[in-house]
């Protein structure tokens, strides 16, 4: 199969790649072109116009800057992964890339677009929303670039569709860096390695003068359209010791979500899973904590 026809074009900066979304019409964004591509080659999906990002090297930067991690929304999901700032200030993030498809995906993949795929069982989008992710989205207007920040709690409209108006475009992404010591993991279950989760969890946390729970950040993805974050554990948590006790209630909490169903997994595995996998990755992260308290 090929695509129906459109027109090419290939912006070399932020702004004029806004003005080209703005102003044409029936335009499509290519960023790392996995999802993208088998849509408009099966004509699934078809656009007048194709703007390609992948010549706009503003949009791959990893940095940090005002105490926080800055990833543009081009940056390679491989590219990330390998990042030594990434591995030093948000260790989860390559964790999770881990267990994201394969290396040969991730090589052209980006993180911006599959924020913007969105798909409920994602990585990305649930360590984005693990680690407050805020979005910086650009669009063109009356002449000029603005831009606006949107933070990832509000990024999931509805099922794969996140809250970009139209002409809209998905700039970066900023990420918070907790402090050094601190204990994460990020677990999943897939039938296969490389496919999409059923359901994920990722986890971080802090601990006090006592070895308490201090700070606490608990994000489910596979369950909902958007990625869970459990606000009311992560709160029910804090100053509890790091125990048994602690992983029950998180798994409790996670089995009474109410979940979404398809035709694959029942809503009672999705249930069950995210309690499995809720206990795990707390467990492992309550671990991490602990070694480096000994340290």
């Amino acid at each position: 199969m090929k695509p129906s026809e459109f027109q090419y074009h290939a912006p070399t900066t932020v702004d004029e790649a806004a003005r080209l979304l703005g102003t044409l019409e029936d335009a499509r964004v290519l960023a790392g072109g996995q999802s993208l591509m088998p849509m408009m080659n099966f004509r699934y999906l078809m656009t007048s116009h194709l703007i390609d990002l992948n010549g706009v090297d503003a949009l791959t930067r990893i940095e940090e800057r005002d105490g926080r991690l800055h990833i543009g929304a081009m940056a390679r999901q491989r590219d990330i992964e390998l990042s030594p700032l990434v591995t030093k200030r948000a260790p989860l993030i390559r964790e999770a890339y881990q267990l994201v498809s394969h290396k040969q995906i991730r090589n052209r993949g980006t993180l911006g677009g599959s924020l913007c795929q969105l798909d409920p069982s994602s990585e990305q989008p649930c360590f984005t929303a693990a680690l407050d992710g805020v979005l910086t989205i650009a669009r063109y207007e009356d002449g000029a670039v603005t831009h606006r920040e949107l933070p990832m709690s509000d990024w999931a409209l509805m099922y794969m569709t996140p809250a970009l108006e139209e002409g809209e475009l998905l700039a970066g992404i900023s990420l918070d860096i907790w402090p050094e010591g601190h204990g994460y993991a990020f677990e999943e279950f897939a039938r296969r390695h490389g496919d999409y989760a059923i359901v994920g969890v990722a986890a971080l946390c802090t601990a006090d003068a006592r070895g308490n729970i201090d700070r606490l950040s608990l994000t489910i993805c596979g369950v909902a359209p958007g990625p869970v974050r459990m606000h009311d554990v992560e709160t029910a948590l804090r100053g509890r010791p790091m125990d048994d006790s602690a992983l029950r209630i998180a798994s409790d909490a996670a089995r009474a979500l109410d979940v979404m169903t398809d035709a694959h997994v029942s809503t009672d595995y999705r249930q069950h899973l995210a309690g499995v996998l809720t206990e795990r990755a707390l467990k492992r992260a309550f671990s991490r904590v602990a070694r480096h308290n000994v340290e």
